[in-house]
């Protein structure tokens, strides 16, 4: 590394460093004031409050990391123009890429970073917050798992309806199963009655406990019976696993990468409205992280800037873009979990748009050409003419 990246870096790293952490402190005041009293009323201890809070590290470093980047790029390009090191550099014989080149390798490596706590780490985040939270306040134990009471789910590949009066998540054991096999014209042939039901792994088979098997006719009425009340039935062959029937109750919102792409492909028969919001939060978990580099083309260019005046209006220019940036990946996720554009491409958009506007800047700026502007003025000349 030579000299001159290792100075940028270094006057880059102390402003995102006090951005950084300072997002987060702000973040942690704030959910402190709005859960103390939670804390105090359920006298929980500073080791589940410490834990609670770790679990939200990664969420909340996922998004704080653009905002570092951005206000620590404007910070620190702005201040080495003030003091004409970037004109310096440009005069020596740098292209502007060239001097940009270490703030795009942090960018690409923050992505990086990004899309590893968003793989697997930020989503379950929000899915352990609810739950943490449920726990303090009935002051229980952390990690107690809470039970799903009366579950349906409907296998369409198969033609079976599942009915769980109880289960705990990510456990293969059911209690109280009413398993029900129709045709594709719905009706109904076998009904499975069990007072357990577990799930072997290993051979892929369902052992049901305690239960009926009733066979019917092509008239519906009942043709057979199988008691096994102080027995077992052990069936194999189907495809369900217990993480298929409990996934239909999960929040697209908290599940990792390879939670989603098993959802998609045992599910692949739902509705394509009831799977919109998992192909959008799927999509997201790529097209997030990219935010990041993206800060970055659009905060850099702004950043250069060869007199004060121009300071100011990088920065507020950078500022609004940023937030822009947000508004429209929110909407956009909207308008994909409603199924009203393509979940795929839906969170890609905003990440297209404002990349191809972070281009073009630092187009503008490697060839020294004036930013667009968008000042009264040009609009006064326009209406003169």
């Amino acid at each position: 590394m030579k000299l001159l990246d290792r100075y940028i870096i270094r006057n880059f790293v102390e402003p995102f460093l006090m951005c950084f952490c300072g997002f987060i402190a702000i973040w942690l005041i704030i959910d402190l004031n709005d859960n103390h009293q939670d804390f105090l009323e359920a006298h929980a201890s500073l080791k589940q409050v410490t834990g609670y809070y770790l679990t939200q590290l990664p969420s909340t470093i996922l998004f704080s990391m653009p905002v570092g980047l951005l206000l620590a790029l404007l910070s620190s390009l702005s201040a080495m123009s003030r003091r004409n090191e970037i004109i310096s550099m440009l005069t020596a014989g740098r292209s502007v890429l060239r001097v940009l080149a270490p703030v795009l390798c942090i960018g690409a490596l923050a992505a990086g970073t990004s899309l590893w706590l968003n793989w697997e780490l930020a989503p379950h985040a929000e899915g352990i917050k609810k739950v943490a939270m449920k726990q303090i306040r009935r002051r229980k134990q952390a990690g107690e798992v809470e039970p799903v009471n009366g579950h349906l789910f409907r296998d369409r590949l198969n033609d079976r309806t599942w009915f769980v009066r109880r289960f705990l998540p990510g456990y293969s054991e059911f209690d109280d199963v009413h398993i029900m096999q129709q045709t594709p014209e719905g009706k109904i042939t076998r009904k499975w009655y069990a007072k357990h039901a577990i799930y072997e792994a290993s051979t892929k088979t369902w052992v049901l406990e305690n239960g009926m098997i009733v066979d019917f006719n092509e008239a519906g009425d009942i043709e057979s019976t199988d008691s096994f009340s102080n027995g077992v039935r052990k069936i194999s062959g189907w495809t369900e696993t217990p993480w298929r029937v409990s996934s239909s109750q999960l929040d697209p919102g908290n599940l990792s990468i390879p939670e989603l792409q098993d959802y998609m492909r045992y599910n692949s028969d739902f509705p394509a409205a009831q799977l919109a919001p998992y192909r959008t939060n799927l999509a997201d978990r790529w097209a997030l992280p990219i935010s990041c580099l993206i800060v970055v083309l659009v905060a850099a260019p702004l950043g250069i800037v060869y007199n004060r005046r121009g300071v100011l209006a990088g920065v507020a220019t950078g500022i609004f873009i940023f937030f822009a940036m947000m508004l429209t990946r929110y909407l956009f996720l909207a308008l994909g979990k409603g199924n009203r554009i393509d979940p795929t491409w839906a969170p890609w958009i905003p990440d297209i748009v404002f990349g191809s506007v972070g281009l073009v800047l630092l187009w503008f700026r490697s060839t020294n050409r004036d930013m667009p502007s968008l000042s009264l003025s040009m609009f006064k000349k326009r209406k003169s003419k």
